[in-house]
């Protein structure tokens, strides 16, 4: 709209000239400018109508276009969306070598309250503490009637809980869906699976996340949803785990032990059969970690991976076998067990006397800390280190479970000498009963390494050699010659070949030193040691048999006999046939030695 000067000075000089007044042509101007105004206002005003209109007309299609769409529809029920629904997922399974179930999931309700529904706050409190012991009424009173909102009660019901809370009848009682995880052999194999609990948290549903063992080691695949139908196989026979957990309990209880150990492991592969740790714990209700005293007496404490142990005479076995592999002596060799040796200001004898000398195989089934001092001497400290180091004793051990990690062995600080001597029968060096486990499995199966596993899956090839052949075989001759005829004649189970070998060890004191009154006794056996297949390791903290006069506290009257039992219990559920006849298939005996 171009403007027009309602005073143009082109008008008014003019019309004064002519004597007419100026302000008629200012109200001209006036009227012609209101004039253009109006119209410009008339075509906004229409054009606005037209876009209400047109707007009016596309709202009106749109509804038309949906109530056509949903008459011609089926009808369905509406369906409720969990706006946290996403913290809801299926946790895999664990399931033993034969697939039996170790861990599952099972749905179950949470208990909470909405404090503002509350209608008899004081009477709700006293009912609730009334069905769960573990709550308090006064305190519940006191937090329902604080400012506070919202309260967890019970983060797992059982549908028997579930209904007696129900009955109640309380309206600000409140119940949220779970699922929860389930061990349906309560204690059984309780150290190894670890257990789960609730992680990120909802009312409607809440993630389960592992806290200890595999649940822990492994919870990122098993909490992967592509995993959820694929359960996590474990190397554990369900059976053999029972029957092993039994007998060592009642061993336990019978010898009056603070604590007890048990691994099952294949000689071949090294895959665990069986851990046990007493005492142990029910992962359905997992108890809190210790808030004072020490973490290994808490049934938490997995004393098979996470325990390091003198570990006594079960350890001479190792510091023969290298003194033949390295040529040193042969079975036959005497050697000098006069004593006592004195060095350092310390003193090495024999429990008992053996006399001048013994050949190297009574060296071992005689047990003598003389005899295995010496031939340590021959060997050495530095090779005796990197032969222990090459069986893995200086480093944890690396089983699937994250509490491996602490089972570090302790080593001499100076590795002279002396502590050559004393390491040579397992006293100054303490490593775990799986890292034992290992070391005899090397032994049965020819001279090679093995690395112990949970997973049924892992491919277990023999990994590098240790010793050789001929020197395993030695090795088995004299752990079956301390069957027997010498320390561990309890453990000659009737139609198995049982061999090992015995080991008691005082315990630290707390003042330093050693406790003579307190000790650990264990046995690593390997049976049958005619066709070598398992190695099972037994150990018992402060055990003493008391059936006779005096107190009996050494490996051959405590971890021997529990040791014996268990290969009588799970021989047969590992499929092994005994043999009746009076001649052992051994392939080297102590009378017919490799040379």
């Amino acid at each position: 709209m171009n403007r027009i000067a309602i005073r143009p000075l082109s008008r008014i000089l003019p019309a004064r000239f002519r004597g007419e007044d100026p302000d008629r042509i200012e109200k001209e101007n006036l009227n012609i400018r209101h004039e253009q105004m109006r119209d410009v206002e008339r075509v906004r005003s229409n054009i606005r109508l037209l876009l209400i209109i047109v707007m009016f007309v596309c709202i009106y299609t749109a509804i038309g276009v949906r109530l056509a769409t949903l008459a011609s529809s089926q009808p369905t029920e509406p369906v409720a969306q969990s706006s946290n629904s996403s913290l809801f997922s299926q946790r895999a399974d664990i399931v033993d070598r034969k697939g039996r179930i170790l861990a599952t999931n099972l749905e179950t309700y949470a208990l909470y309250v909405e404090t503002r529904h509350l209608v008899d706050p004081l009477n709700t409190a006293r009912k609730l503490a009334f069905l769960f012991e573990d709550l308090n009424a006064d305190d519940l009173y006191a937090q329902f009637t604080s400012s506070r909102k919202f309260l967890w009660i019970k983060k797992k019901l059982s549908p028997e809980q579930m209904q007696a809370v129900h009955d109640i009848g309380e309206p600000g009682l409140r119940f949220g869906p779970r699922e929860t995880r389930l061990y349906p052999n309560g204690a059984l194999a309780s150290h190894i699976l670890g257990g789960a609990s609730f992680g990120k948290e909802g009312v409607k549903s809440a993630e389960i996340i592992g806290v200890a063992g595999v649940e822990k080691t492994f919870d990122s695949q098993l909490r992967d949803p592509s995993y959820s139908e694929k359960p996590l196989k474990l190397t554990i026979d369900l059976s053999v785990q029972a029957a092993v957990e039994h007998v060592l309990e009642g061993g336990m209880r019978l010898l009056n032990a603070k604590g007890a150990v048990a691994i099952l492991m294949e000689v071949d592969t090294g895959r665990i059969i069986s851990l046990a740790s007493l005492p142990d714990f029910d992962p359905n209700h997992r108890p809190s970690l210790p808030i004072e005293g020490s973490a290994a007496e808490s049934p938490l404490f997995n004393r098979a991976i996470q325990g390091v142990y003198d570990l006594g005479s079960t350890f001479k076995i190792f510091t023969v076998a290298q003194a033949l592999e390295l040529g040193l002596i042969d079975p036959k060799t005497k050697i000098n067990t006069k004593g006592p040796i004195r060095i350092g200001g310390h003193k090495i004898n024999d429990y008992r006397n053996n006399g001048p000398e013994l050949p190297v195989w009574q060296v071992i089934t005689k047990s003598s800390n003389l005899g295995t001092a010496r031939i340590a001497k021959m060997i050495g400290s530095e090779k005796q280190r990197e032969f222990l180091t090459s069986l893995g004793f200086t480093k944890p051990t690396s089983i699937e479970m994250i509490e491996a990690k602490g089972g570090k062995p302790l080593l001499p600080k100076r590795w002279n000498e002396l502590e050559t001597m004393t390491v040579s029968y397992g006293h100054g060096i303490s490593v775990t009963p799986l890292h034992l486990a290992t070391g005899y499995a090397m032994l049965a199966n020819g001279g090679r390494l093995v690395k112990p596993t949970l997973l049924e899956e892992v491919k277990s090839d023999l990994g590098p050699r240790v010793i050789s052949k001929r020197v395993a075989d030695n090795s088995l001759a004299m752990l079956r010659g301390v069957v027997t005829g010498g320390t561990a004649s309890i453990a000659d189970v009737s139609g198995y070949f049982v061999g090992g070998k015995t080991g008691t060890a005082d315990k630290p004191s707390a003042q330093g030193g050693y406790d003579k009154e307190k000790n650990i006794t264990s046995f690593a056996s390997i049976f049958p040691i005619d066709e070598p297949k398992y190695v099972l390791v037994i150990a018992l903290d402060e055990a003493q048999d008391t059936s006779g006069p005096e107190p009996k506290r050494t490996a051959g009257w405590t971890a021997v006999p529990v040791s014996a039992e268990i290969i009588a219990r799970v021989a047969p559920l590992l499929g092994l046939r005994p043999k009746f006849d009076n001649q052992s298939t051994i392939g080297v005996t102590l009378s017919n030695w490799q040379e």
